[in-house]
């Protein structure tokens, strides 16, 4: 009991600002005291008034309960001026005792120590063992998706936290927090930046370049990724010693235009791995709607494979029976030249068609401002609606106005448009303006933006044919620059990636092995040697010393690594180190492939 409560004392001892508050605290005792004693005295010289003589211990015992309200009523003055400063002596002590008193020992005694106790439970410094971790200098729904993300591939995580509050918050929420300035070079030492993956800066653009700049202070090497919200701030950011310097909402608009019937009915490469090329392409309105995956014959006749669909917001590895509705996007895989052959296929005169009409955008922030951009570039007409006057668009681009009105989207041609996409950062609006919108044209082509992930597939019950979230696209970006070698993440739930063979499953065939219904991953790619054979044939048998490269979900991923676990290194005796990697250009694909990511 001594030693913690003499723990206790040093800890206060050693917050900051002590020793003034124990200076306040002594200084009000020694008034309490002396107060004491004034009262003391005075008692004595009453009672000598009235003829009785007390002694002084008594005359302290009637100051203290009289103060302190307990008042036992077994010394009382008999005079008036006895009463009025019985009276005086009690509203005093009502004032210093009841209320001074417990304020004073709780401002400057117990929140100190409270707070030491709460700082010592967050730490101020990671274990010298961590390493490969990510650091995190904002916390925010973003950062909530890529965390999970990167707990699901094994990687350690810190955030870093100014606030006390905010601190505790979080690490009774289950995350490692460390508590220090974010513009503080010793903050970056106690993280071990030097030993770090990658620091994670989603600040506002000022206060992230302080940080990146603070980052180079405490290491030169370790890699940094930054957000830009205004296009100038890239420029500075890269100068202050950012690795990668994203405008995540300029990426989100791209994306979204892309999906725009008339903008592109070809595939859209959104990812590379190797000379393996990872494309989608929507489904509405091409001749491939309405088929089943088999009759479409894309393998025999292109040599691309179906290896995923997207339907209504959910990833599906499809079967032979699958059918392609309106609303599905094929994820395709092959080679650069077999998906050139597939465009070729595609090919509508129906195209020109669409472009004849404006795309109608609800919403002209960043995200607008990036589509109407990119259908500039691309030579398609657009209308945005907004309230707000919006210097970046043109006159006749814009319409103002709410987007709930139907005057303003009769205006803007909602009867003729193709596609309608929903930019908003409010989740709520974008679902109220997908139900509007697919009552007024229940054939139109609606894209939406979803700030939260939870709310795809309620935008998707309300009419949405394509959803994109912002969340996901920066998790998406950031996993794939952490390991672009091993795992190459295409969007929220869809990843790619290699796996040495395992025992279980050589000399056997893939229609053998049934790994679509066993995991469901699919097999995109085989390495074997010097060489990968893209969309290989079912019937290829598995040699000893493959390499697999699969598509699926990180539940598939994990669900086939406890299926058929790979050859560890220990065991592997068909070569050396070097005869495992691939060759040199492929390595440097796979090296580009995040600088090409969703182009």
């Amino acid at each position: 009991m001594l030693k913690t409560l003499a723990a206790q004392l040093t800890l206060i001892r050693q917050a900051e600002g002590s020793k003034r508050n124990f200076r306040f605290l002594i200084k009000f005792c020694i008034s309490l005291l002396m107060l004491f004693l004034l009262y003391t005295f005075i008692f004595h010289a009453i009672m000598l008034h009235e003829g009785r003589d007390y002694s002084w211990v008594t005359g302290l015992y009637w100051t203290l309960t009289t103060m302190s309200t307990l008042g036992y009523g077994d010394i009382t003055f008999t005079s008036d001026v006895g009463k009025v400063f019985s009276v005086f002596v009690l509203i005093s002590g009502m004032m210093l005792l009841l209320i001074m008193l417990p304020f004073t020992f709780i401002q400057f005694f117990y929140a100190p120590w409270l707070e030491e106790q709460n700082k010592a439970r967050v730490p101020k410094k990671v274990p010298d063992t961590l390493s490969d971790h990510v650091v995190f200098t904002h916390f925010d729904n973003v950062a909530v998706n890529l965390i999970e993300k990167l707990r699901q591939y094994g990687t350690d995580h810190v955030i870093v936290v100014p606030e006390l509050s905010r601190a505790l918050e979080l690490h009774d929420r289950g995350y490692r927090v460390l508590l220090g300035e974010l513009d503080d070079p010793e903050t970056y030492k106690h993280l071990r930046v030097e030993n770090a993956a990658m620091v994670v800066v989603l600040n506002e653009d000022i206060v992230a370049t302080n940080i990146i700049f603070t980052v180079r202070e405490a290491c030169d090497s370790v890699q940094t990724v930054a957000n830009a919200d205004l296009i100038d701030s890239v420029d500075i950011l890269k100068l202050a010693g950012s690795s990668h310097v994203f405008q995540f909402t300029r990426l989100l608009g791209k994306a979204l235009a892309r999906r725009v019937l008339g903008v592109s009915m070809t595939t859209n490469i959104i990812g590379e791995f190797g000379r393996l090329r990872i494309a989608e392409v929507p489904a509405m309105r091409t001749w491939m709607q309405g088929k089943t995956i088999a009759e479409t014959r894309l393998r025999e006749m292109v040599g691309v494979n179906i290896v995923g669909i997207w339907q209504e917001g959910k990833f599906e590895i499809p079967t032979p029976d699958t059918p392609i509705k309106e609303s599905t996007v094929l994820i395709l895989a092959g080679t650069r030249e077999q998906l050139i052959r597939f465009d070729q296929s595609i090919l509508l005169a129906a195209e020109e068609k669409h472009k004849e009409h404006a795309v109608l955008i609800l919403g002209g922030g960043r995200v607008g401002l990036a589509i109407g951009d990119n259908l500039r570039e691309r030579q398609i007409d657009y209308r945005v609606v907004e309230k707000r006057p919006m210097p970046s668009f043109r006159d006749d681009h814009l319409i103002h106005g709410s987007a709930a009105d139907l005057e303003v989207l009769l205006q803007a041609g909602i009867k003729t448009t193709p596609s309608i996409i929903i930019t908003t950062h409010d989740d709520d609006l974008n679902i109220y303006l997908t139900i509007y919108c697919r009552r007024l044209r229940p054939d139109v082509q609606i894209i939406s933006r979803a700030s939260f992930d939870r709310n795809i597939n309620t935008m998707h019950r309300a009419g949405a044919n394509l959803v994109m979230s912002f969340s996901s696209l920066v998790t998406a970006t950031i996993t794939n620059l952490l390991k672009p070698e091993q795992m190459l993440m295409l969007s929220e739930g869809l990843n790619i990636f290699r796996v040495n063979l395992s025992p279980k499953l050589e000399g056997k065939k893939l229609t053998e092995i049934r790994l679509r219904e066993n995991t469901g991953c699919s097999v995109v790619a085989i390495k074997r040697g010097d060489e990968i054979n893209i969309n290989p044939d079912p019937t290829m048998p598995l040699n000893c010393g493959d390499e697999l490269v699969l598509i699926g979900s990180a539940e598939s991923e994990k669900l086939y690594n406890e299926l058929y676990p790979p050859l560890a290194p220990a065991e592997e005796t068909n070569g050396t180190e070097a005869d495992n990697e691939l060759p040199d250009e492929i390595e440097e694909e796979v090296a580009e492939h995040v600088r090409n990511f969703k182009r």
